[in-house]
């Protein structure tokens, strides 16, 4: 379980020196719950996120254990170093959005054919409660040829979890290469 500290001051300053420390910045936020400020030690946090196998994983701060989601981190432009995470709180039965990861299996039929594979979304919004979303989706390209592609329409999800993003997206294809 990944374990943080609660910070109690969120100026510019402390900030700047629990990152030199090698610490996360991280605010904790959930529908009907207070925000958390907290901080987790980067590599623990990398090696937690890499490493889980569902969509929400378990962090404790304090005495408080909490099972949270990643909505959005910030990294550096220039070194690509995380800077800041922000972590919801996955409440049962509380509807809200969620980004589901993007599992490509199979080798394209297009790419015997010069075609290359483009992957134009990691990550797809849909919007139900934490227990009927898929912890990753899964799409089989082994049929795509050259011009081919997998768009938002064409995924099936769990019922009770809808789709946000328009449903003419192409999220996987196969394209020439040039």
């Amino acid at each position: 379980m990944l374990e943080g500290i609660i910070r109690e001051s969120t100026g510019k300053s402390e900030a700047k020196k629990l990152r030199r420390d090698g610490y996360l910045i991280a605010n904790i936020y959930g529908k009907g719950f207070e925000n958390i400020h907290a901080a987790f030690k980067k590599g623990d946090f990398i090696r937690a996120v890499r490493n889980k196998e569902k969509l929400a994983f378990p962090v404790k701060l304090g005495d408080k254990e909490l099972n949270v989601v990643v909505q959005e981190y910030q990294k550096d432009p220039v070194t690509y170093e995380l800077k800041h995470v922000d972590l919801m709180v996955a409440q049962p039965g509380v509807v809200t959005y969620y980004m589901v990861p993007i599992k490509t299996v199979g080798t394209p039929k297009g790419l015997k054919n010069k075609g290359v594979l483009v992957v134009s979304k990691r990550r797809i919004k849909v919007k139900g409660a934490i227990e009927n979303i898929p912890d990753s989706i899964t799409l089989d390209v082994t049929d795509l040829d050259v011009g081919d592609a997998i768009l938002i329409r064409d995924i099936e999800l769990p019922e009770g979890v809808a789709h946000m993003t328009p449903d003419r997206v192409a999220v996987v294809g196969v394209v020439k290469a040039k």
